[in-house]
C-alpha cells in the first residue's frame, strides 16, 4: 500500500478529521487527508513531530528498551493518535485525528496497526 493509499484507508476510519504521515526528524509532512476549518494537518503533523521526539528521548532517559506503539492524546472533543511505523526503519509516523463523539478508538487503534502493516514506504 503506497502512502496515498494508507491515508484513504485512515480517513475511512469512523470519525476521522484528518490524517498524516510524516517524519519526526524533519517535521516534513509526507501526505495529508481531510483537516480543514477544524484541524490545520500541516502544523498539527509539524508540532506531534516534537510530542514525537520529548516520548523517543524519555524512552532513553528512562534506559527503557522498548518501541513506541502508539501515543494517545485525549482532548475534550478529539482523540490525536500517533504511530510510529516500525516496518518504514527510519523516522516516520502516521498521525490521525478523530471525532471523538464518533469514533471508537480501539478499533481506529487497530485499524491503523493494520494500515502499518500494509504500508510500503
Amino acid at each position: 500500500m503506497n502512502i496515498d493509499d494508507a491515508l484513504k484507508d485512515a480517513m475511512a476510519i469512523e470519525g476521522a478529521i484528518g490524517v498524516a504521515v510524516a517524519d519526526y526528524e524533519s517535521g516534513m509532512s509526507l501526505g495529508l487527508l481531510g483537516g480543514g476549518q477544524q484541524l490545520d494537518l500541516e502544523i498539527a503533523a509539524a508540532a506531534n513531530t516534537e510530542v514525537v521526539r520529548a516520548k523517543i528521548r524519555a524512552l532513553a532517559a528512562l534506559s527503557i528498551d522498548d518501541v513506541i506503539e502508539d501515543i494517545l492524546i485525549t482532548l475534550g472533543t478529539q482523540y490525536h493518535l500517533i504511530r510510529p511505523l516500525t516496518r518504514s526503519n527510519g523516522s516516520l509516523f502516521l498521525y490521525l485525528a478523530l471525532d471523538r463523539s464518533r469514533a471508537n478508538l480501539a478499533l481506529a487503534r487497530h485499524s491503523l496497526k493494520r494500515i502499518e502493516a500494509a504500508l510500503d514506504v
